[in-house]
């Protein structure tokens, strides 16, 4: 997509670059109309419409200065804060390409990243400056400017405040057309490398939308942004309230206090909030054993599934909330299902219905439509559907095998259209609302040289879902080995929310005739145990 420049008070060019329908765009607008009204709001600092539009515009002029162009990456690194929602927005007006990592990950993880993405610059702040140095450090002279928000001490790192405060009048307006990918969402493959799903200013439109009719987001709901967002379910979540001008609380992220949480909810007089199932199953306990005043509107979950035990304390817990259940992933930006309150425990374990800016289809591996109540893989079509997978001509063409988005999701449709998955044909754990593939974490533990084979399954645990379990085989002459032992090497190669939670040695791996590990009876096997897992 070739940029071009458009002056902002250019009546001849100006109705090209203004109509385009992103979130740029809608900032300036809130920002023209209702410059006072509050936009973000992080740990008490309020910023509003207005300077949420001057401080993306200075950053968005100091990234071009230093050589930023259109299509350029700019990797973030950043937990939660005011910050990462200016550096998206101003990285986007110039058609620069945000990429949000996982701050969980290890060096060599982000390091991948960078290569992979060939990103040029790195935002992150002080507490996480290190993990940016390390990965840097690892791809040589890749990274050319490293951002620091909250300072640094190093006269390597640019001071983010400092960049903020340079004068940007120079800053050419550049249309930035809708279909240029607003972010590259990196998510684990089945290979073991992380794929960067190209994300366009049209699919995140269809996510506002997509939000706006599910969630009935109004200009004047306070939405509560707990979600990292370095996750789709973050940035996603926003989008609908940068379309209506609503107002973000933005919640750092640490360990999760339901307490604390709850304290803030009632202070901001939050209207809206997205949380896992694990998160709400602590949430209604602390609040039924403290009741706080709130004006909680409506409540979402996803990521996981939910019992009925935790459906039923939402549904008792905040009675006169609209509880929303949503389903989706990166690829798709990310919703594409959503099961509304009324039928949560009706359909307990569904998924919902397909979302009207989505269609889909149930198929057999041959693309076949399978009957109704019959298991396929669900696939998609729609404008929320990526562009492709960076650089990654192989994956984008597999996942669009045949015309369609393969979601690797297998699922059963019933004689009401509701939807239920049933296995996951990507071999995948959810873990706290953490995707973690158990070929990444396979390859990461074949790395290892007490260890010769080596698989991946998935047990359920009560605090986080699903937990990673390792059955292994010991290399010839190595005599034990325990997770103390791995700690060390996995911490270098796999973030810790990936760690095996269980380490199960055998003598082999059990196999079928074509060589393939049969994990069907590992899970049978291993799969229940519950003593010794690690919290």
């Amino acid at each position: 997509m070739t940029a071009t420049v458009d002056t902002f008070n250019d009546l001849a060019t100006e109705p090209l670059r203004s109509r385009r329908n992103h979130w740029n765009n809608q900032v300036r607008r809130h920002a023209f109309m209702t410059p006072d009204k509050p936009a973000l709001k992080f740990l008490g600092s309020v910023t509003t419409w207005k300077e949420l539009d001057e401080r993306s515009r200075a950053f968005a002029a100091a990234l071009s200065r230093r050589g930023v162009q259109f299509g350029d990456r700019v990797l973030l690194v950043l937990l939660n804060r005011s910050e990462y929602v200016e550096a998206v927005l101003g990285a986007n007006l110039i058609g620069a390409i945000p990429v949000p990592v996982n701050i969980r990950m290890s060096p060599a993880e982000v390091a991948f990243l960078v290569n992979d993405s060939g990103a040029k610059v790195i935002v992150t702040e002080t507490m996480l400056a290190p993990l940016a140095d390390a990965a840097a450090a690892a791809t040589g002279d890749a990274i050319e400017h490293t951002i620091v928000v909250g300072g640094s001490d190093k006269d390597a790192h640019l001071d983010y405040e400092a960049l903020v405060a340079e004068d940007s009048s120079d800053l050419d307006e550049i249309d930035v057309p809708e279909e240029t990918v607003a972010l590259i969402m990196y998510t684990s493959g089945t290979t073991g490398k992380p794929k960067g799903a190209m994300l366009t200013h049209t699919n995140m439109q269809a996510q506002a939308v997509t939000c706006l009719q599910a969630l009935q987001t109004r200009s004047d709901d306070i939405g509560s942004c707990v979600a990292p967002m370095f996750h789709i379910a973050g940035l996603g979540a926003m989008a609908p309230l940068f379309y209506m001008g609503a107002l973000s609380v933005i919640h750092p992220l640490g360990a999760f206090d339901p307490d604390d949480m709850l304290d803030t909810i009632e202070k901001e007089g939050t209207t809206s909030i997205f949380l896992v199932p694990a998160q709400w199953q602590a949430v209604c306990a602390a609040q039924q054993a403290k009741p706080r005043d709130l004006k909680l509107r409506v409540i979402s979950w996803g990521a996981a599934p939910a019992s009925d035990t935790v459906l039923n304390a939402m549904n008792e817990t905040f009675p006169n909330a609209l509880n929303v259940a949503v389903f989706g992933q990166s690829e798709m930006s990310p919703i594409t299902c959503v099961l509304e309150g009324k039928d949560a425990l009706r359909k307990i374990g569904s998924i919902g219905k397909v979302v009207p800016a989505v269609t889909a289809r149930i198929v057999d591996p041959e693309m076949n439509d399978v009957a109704q109540g019959e298991v396929g893989e669900i696939v998609y079509r729609g404008p929320n559907m990526m562009k492709g997978y960076w650089q990654n001509e192989q994956g984008t063409a597999d996942a669009f095998a045949g015309g369609w988005f393969h979601s690797g999701d297998l699922v059963r449709a019933d004689d009401e259209g509701f939807l239920y998955v049933v296995d996951r044909a990507k071999d995948m754990i959810i873990s706290g609302g953490e995707n973690i593939y158990c070929a990444e974490v396979e390859n990461a533990l074949f790395g290892h040289p007490s260890i010769t084979e080596a698989a991946i399954i998935g047990r359920a645990h009560e605090k986080w879902g699903e937990v990673p379990v390792a059955v292994v085989v010991l290399a010839e002459g190595v005599e034990d080995l325990t997770l103390a032992d791995l700690e060390p090497y996995l911490n270098e190669n796999l973030a810790r929310f990936k760690h095996p939670k269980d380490l199960v040695i055998v003598d082999e791996l059990p196999r079928n005739a074509g060589g393939k590990v049969v994990k069907p009876t590992l899970r049978q096997s291993y799969g229940s145990k519950d003593a010794g897992l690690a919290n």
